[in-house]
C-alpha cells in the first residue's frame, strides 16, 4: 500500500480539494495523506468563502507526515498564496520529493479565484523546476504562460513554454476546449508528444475533475508506473467518474463526479 501526500485545499462541498483527491486515492489502491492549505466554504454553487492556513502549519502537516509515514508521491492543488508555495517547495526539497504532481489550481468552475496574483509568479519560479509534471487546463496554462489557449497548437505552445520554465514534463488538460468532440490532453516529455483522448461526457456534473485527474496520477507514479502509463491510467479512471456523476444527483450546481463508479473493477485498480 504506497502512501501518497495531497497538499491542497478543503472542499466542504465534498467535491474537489482534498475530499476528491483522498477519494481518488482510495479508489486507486494507495494510501492517501494530506496537508491542508486552507479551509473553503464551497458547495457545488460555488465557493463562498476562503481561509489560509499559516505557511508555518503546512509545514508542520507536511512533516508529520513524512517523518513517520513517508510518501512515494506528492500532488499539490490550491496553494492560496506566495508564503505557502514557497514553503511547499521549500519542504519539497528538503525531502527530495521524486514524484510531485502539480495542480495549478487558480479558478474554479464557476469563476471563483482561488490562488492570490502575487503567488503566481511563485508557482513559476519555486515549483516549476520541481515537478515531474505540471497539469494545468488551458486556463490555466494561459495564466501561466501570457498567451491565450483556446486551441490544441495553443496548447503544444503553452506546453513548451512551461517545459522552459523548468518542469520536467508538461500535460495540458483539453477538457473544456470549445468544438472538440473528445477530451483531450497534451503531454510534452523528454521530447516527445503524446496525445491522450476521451469521449466527451455531456455533464454538467464536473466538479473536481482537475484535482481527481492529478491525484489519480500521482497514485499510478506511486504504483511504479512511467508517465504515460500513469496518464492513461489516470484518465480511464476519470472519464468512468465522470460517466457516474449524474447518477449521483448532489447539489444543484456542478455536481461532484462518482470516484467510486462501478465500472472501475478490481482489475483496473492494479494496472
Amino acid at each position: 500500500m504506497q502512501p501518497v501526500l495531497t497538499i491542497a485545499g478543503s472542499d466542504s462541498g465534498g467535491g474537489a480539494g482534498i475530499q476528491a483527491d483522498l477519494k481518488t486515492f482510495a479508489a486507486r489502491g494507495v494510501y492517501g495523506m494530506s496537508a491542508i492549505t486552507a479551509l473553503t466554504a464551497q458547495n457545488t454553487l460555488g465557493v463562498q468563502g476562503v481561509f489560509a492556513v499559516p505557511a508555518e502549519f503546512v509545514a508542520s502537516q507536511i512533516d508529520a507526515v513524512m517523518e513517520d509515514i513517508g510518501a512515494h508521491a506528492w500532488k499539490t492543488g490550491m496553494l492560496a498564496n506566495a508564503a505557502i508555495i514557497h514553503t511547499v517547495a521549500e519542504r519539497a526539497r528538503h525531502y527530495q520529493v521524486k514524484q510531485l504532481v502539480i495542480d495549478p489550481v487558480m479558478v474554479a468552475k464557476g469563476g471563483d479565484v482561488l490562488l492570490e496574483p502575487a503567488a503566481q509568479q511563485a508557482i513559476i519560479n519555486d515549483l516549476l523546476p520541481l515537478a515531474s509534471v505540471v497539469t494545468p487546463n488551458h486556463h490555466e496554462a494561459g495564466v501561466l504562460t501570457g498567451q491565450p489557449v483556446t486551441t490544441i497548437d495553443e496548447m503544444r505552445q503553452a506546453a513548451l513554454a512551461l517545459h522552459a520554465m523548468g518542469a520536467r514534463a508538461v500535460l495540458i488538460k483539453g477538457g473544456h476546449l470549445p468544438d472538440t468532440s473528445d477530451a483531450i490532453d497534451v503531454l510534452y516529455v523528454d521530447g516527445a508528444w503524446t496525445t491522450f483522448r476521451a469521449p466527451r461526457v455531456n455533464t454538467k456534473n464536473t466538479h473536481g475533475t482537475g484535482c481527481t485527474f492529478a491525484s489519480a496520477i500521482a497514485a499510478e507514479l506511486a504504483k511504479g508506473h512511467e508517465l504515460v502509463q500513469a496518464i492513461e491510467n489516470a484518465k480511464a479512471y476519470l472519464n468512468a467518474a465522470v460517466q457516474g456523476a449524474d447518477a449521483l444527483g448532489i447539489g444543484h450546481g456542478h455536481g461532484p463526479l462518482d470516484h467510486f463508479a462501478r465500472c472501475c473493477s478490481d482489475e483496473a485498480m492494479k494496472r
